[in-house]
C-alpha cells in the first residue's frame, strides 16, 4: 500500500500495448539517472514478446535532460518517496486489470535499485524482477524489513565487469548479502560497462521472462 503522503503525485507513464490485444501480462520499465521513458522505447521490439504490455515510467524528479528517482548524494528520502509512488502505481495497475502475479519490473541503474526496493518490500507476489547494472540501497536494512512475500519473488540481476560507475565487486557483495537473507536471485555477469550488453544479455532477459509466462 502506498503511503498517503505520496498519493497526490502521479508518475508520468505510457503504455505500449502487447501485440496480443487481450493479454494482461505487463512489464513496468524504470530508467536510470538522467534518462527517461524515451530511452527504453526500443525495449518492446528487443524483447520480442507478443504477450507483453510495457509500461514506461518517468522518475519524479528533473535531472539534467531527464529524470531521477532519488538524490545520489543523499538517497534515503528519495528512495522512500519513489518506492511509495511505485507502490501506488502498481496498485493502480492491479485495479486496471493487470494482476500483480502477471507483472514484471525491469530497472536499469537507479531503476535497478528501485526494482530491488519494490521486490523486497511490496506486499504482493510479482511475476519477476529484472535489475540491470544497479545496486541496493542499504541491503542490510532491506533484508531486515523485507515483506512476507519477498522470499517468493524471483530476481534476475546482471552487471558488467567494466562498469566505471558501479564497480562489480560492490554490487556482487550486495547481491550475496541479499542471497544470504533468503532472496532468490539469478546473478549474471557480462563483459560490459554501464550499459545493456546487446543480444547476449537480452537473451537472458527474454528467457527469464518467458520461463515465467506459462502458455495460455
Amino acid at each position: 500500500m502506498a503511503a498517503d503522503r505520496y498519493t497526490a503525485v502521479v508518475l508520468n507513464t505510457e503504455l505500449i500495448p502487447a501485440a496480443e490485444a487481450d493479454s494482461k501480462w505487463l512489464m513496468v520499465v524504470l530508467h536510470g539517472l538522467g534518462d527517461s521513458m524515451d530511452g527504453f522505447r526500443w525495449l518492446p521490439r528487443a524483447l520480442d514478446n507478443p504477450r507483453l504490455n510495457l509500461l514506461l515510467v518517468n522518475a519524479p524528479d528533473d535531472y539534467l535532460n531527464g529524470f531521477s528517482w532519488y538524490d545520489i548524494a543523499a538517497p534515503a528520502d528519495g528512495v522512500e518517496r519513489s518506492r511509495g509512488l511505485l507502490f501506488d502505481l502498481l496498485d493502480r495497475q492491479r485495479a486496471d486489470g493487470f494482476a500483480t502475479e502477471q507483472t514484471f519490473l525491469f530497472g536499469f541503474s537507479q531503476g535497478c535499485l528501485m526494482t530491488l526496493e519494490i521486490g523486497l518490500r511490496y506486499p504482493h507476489h510479482l511475476a519477476g524482477l529484472i535489475g540491470i547494472s544497479g545496486y541496493a540501497h542499504d541491503p542490510g536494512k532491506l533484508v531486515a524489513e523485507q515483506s512476507p512475500v519477498a522470499a517468493e519473488q524471483s530476481f534476475l540481476i546482471t552487471h558488467g565487469t567494466a562498469d566505471p560507475l558501479l564497480p562489480l565487486a560492490q554490487t556482487q557483495a550486495q547481491m550475496e548479502q541479499l542471497k544470504a537473507g533468503g532472496i532468490r536471485r539469478q546473478w549474471e555477469v557480462f563483459e560490459k560497462a554501464h550499459t545493456i550488453q546487446g543480444e547476449a544479455e537480452l537473451e537472458v532477459v527474454r528467457k527469464f521472462v518467458g520461463d515465467r509466462m506459462p502458455a495460455s
